[in-house]
């Protein structure tokens, strides 16, 4: 009965004016954000989608013709899996790769970073020139070695040439939410069902073992023993614990795993101090977002947001998010160490943060003015990464640029060079760490990212342009895996004092209505094919596409259509 009111009301209102729904989620504040410009300058969005599909066209290519390329070879050791296996280059002409050590030095972050970031732009990696691409991740599962996880490297007869492997806890961590995200887009992929199960239930284990204490180095998921090392406690390796396994829930819907999940992110949230280590914290701010939606919680998301851009971290000093006007170019947005020669930021840490801070606004649309100026400062700062669009005198070689065809990146950007021979370069500096892994071999050339450039895709797939410069449609689905049913979602984050129109297209050829959960309104009714939305300066607007005429119904705080949950806080508006 009290639902029939509520439909009642509501369909009253709309049909005397929206005006009167001036109910609205009130907008919450990043401190980090807040000292970024509204509007960065000099503004340019570069089109990441076309970048992510250049990067697969050009560095996939066995047949590449130029100094150091090509940049794949395969590896025929056949670790784990009776299969050859394709590995990609970290940096361009990295001495420890190609055809030295056998072949078997490539690292994950690198290939399933780069298969990744090119399906999520639409490129079916299954069948490509005649190759599973996709299928080939399978060697990264290390069962040879009874760890029975995805790892960065194949086998640990290369581990210690770099990367992390069995030693560094992130790098043990982040290749399985890498794996579970490409399981995602291929879930018909023969052999993944069986290897996301055995992660997820070694995790879980681990978990179980850990008991709410994840100050280690690293965890021997062989022995099932947390470990430690000269390298600092990583307990944000409880957020990648809690990412797998929340996905290994909606995945297989056995409540072990959710169990897991509050468990691994309880202990996240219990720290005293930022535990911020490299990449996953973000994924901890997505879940407190989303299982406080869908699980009814209480998950501490200023807390884990703030850990995530403050650059407040005691272990990895610094490491957030990059705020600043540098001699005239806006650097904010970009993610790394925010005290290293004044801040370092990176290639794929910008990029991959995006991939759970976007989606994160579908489950609670308080932050969405905060992540759709973020995104902006972020979007027109990375470009800054690649040589052709970044000046010549804030390069560290760029008289070697030709070597990355237009698609390879430097590793990271800083404000001054830590290379004495380039300290007198004015910031920010695109260089890369690639000549101090192998001091004396590495070429200059390894400054650019082969590793970080394949992770375009990721702001290829979320990031589009509209009417007005400046204002970009995100998609908030587009990097939200393992999600329950849901309509197409987009934020949009208007930079300027003056309101804007924005034209939104629809897909599809069915009508629909907008609804904007920020301000809790249909903005726009039997939409055939596209909308003019009018954005307030400098606010958001949250738009989901829903079926036109649809039913609407509550569940608890959820304001649903047909079924699919539209708004998951209706009812904590103030009216």
């Amino acid at each position: 009965m009290k639902n029939n009111l509520r439909n009642i009301a509501v369909a009253l209102l709309f049909m005397c004016g929206t005006n009167f729904l001036t109910a609205q989620v009130k907008q919450q504040q990043l401190q980090r954000v807040d000292q970024m410009p509204f509007l960065p300058a000099p503004l340019q969005i570069i089109d990441y989608k076309k970048l992510a599909l250049r990067f697969d066209k050009t560095v996939f290519d066995f047949n590449a013709k130029g100094k150091f390329w090509p940049l794949v070879w395969m590896d025929s050791s056949k670790k784990n899996f009776p299969q050859n296996v394709v590995g990609l280059y970290t940096a361009l002409a990295d001495v420890r790769q190609g055809t030295n050590n056998k072949g078997m030095f490539h690292e994950a972050l690198a290939t399933m970073g780069a298969t990744l970031g090119a399906s999520l732009v639409g490129i079916d990696k299954t069948n490509q020139q005649g190759l599973d691409y996709v299928g080939m991740v399978k060697n990264y599962f290390n069962k040879e070695t009874g760890w029975n996880i995805m790892m960065n490297n194949t086998c640990p007869e290369v581990a210690l040439l770099g990367g992390g492997y069995g030693r560094d806890w992130w790098y043990d961590v982040y290749p399985n939410v890498l794996f579970y995200a490409i399981c995602n887009q291929y879930p018909n992929e023969p052999g993944f069902t069986e290897i996301a199960k055995t992660i997820a239930e070694q995790f879980y284990a681990a978990d179980s073992i850990l008991n709410g204490n994840y100050d280690y180095s690293y965890f021997d998921y062989g022995k099932m023993k947390p470990m430690k090392n000269q390298i600092c406690a990583q307990p944000d390796a409880a957020a990648g614990h809690a990412y797998v396994l929340y996905a290994a829930f909606k995945k297989f819907g056995d409540v072990r795993y959710l169990k897991g999940a509050l468990s691994a992110l309880s202990a996240l949230q219990s720290q005293k101090i930022n535990p911020t280590y490299e990449l996953l914290m973000p994924f901890g701010a997505y879940l407190a977002a989303r299982i406080n939606a869908e699980q009814v919680k209480n998950y501490d998301l200023d807390k884990m947001l703030g850990w995530s851009f403050d650059g407040t971290a005691v272990c990895r000093e610094g490491w957030g998010v990059l705020v600043g006007k540098w001699n005239g170019i806006d650097i904010s947005g970009i993610v790394g160490s925010t005290v290293d020669h004044g801040g370092y930021g990176f290639l794929m840490n910008t990029y991959d943060a995006a991939w759970p801070l976007v989606p994160m606004v579908r489950y609670n649309q308080s932050y969405a003015v905060a992540i759709g100026k973020w995104m902006l400062n972020a979007a027109n700062a990375a470009r800054f990464f690649y040589p052709q669009y970044m000046p010549d005198d804030h390069e560290t070689i760029p008289q070697l640029a030709s070597v990355t065809k237009g698609v390879i990146g430097y590793e990271g950007m800083i404000k001054q060079s830590s290379y004495k021979q380039h300290e007198n370069l004015k910031g920010p500096v695109a260089q890369g760490d690639g000549p101090l892994w192998v001091l004396g071999k590495n070429p200059e050339e390894s400054q650019f990212s082969v590793y970080g450039s394949g992770h375009a895709g990721i702001f290829g797939s979320i990031i589009r342009t509209t009417n007005i410069n400046g204002v970009l449609q995100l998609n908030l689905l587009a990097t939200d895996f393992y999600h329950d049913k849901a309509y197409p979602s987009f934020l949009y984050y208007n930079p300027y004092t003056t309101t804007k129109t924005v034209v939104m297209t629809t897909t599809g050829n069915k009508k629909v209505d907008l609804y904007n959960t920020v301000t809790g309104k249909f903005i726009a009714k039997n939409v055939a094919s596209s909308a003019s939305i009018q954005l307030p300066p400098q606010n958001a607007a949250v738009i989901i596409c829903v079926p036109a005429g649809g039913k609407i119904t509550y569940d608890g705080t959820k304001m649903v259509v047909n079924g699919i949950v539209v708004d998951y806080m209706f009812t904590k508006r103030t009216r």
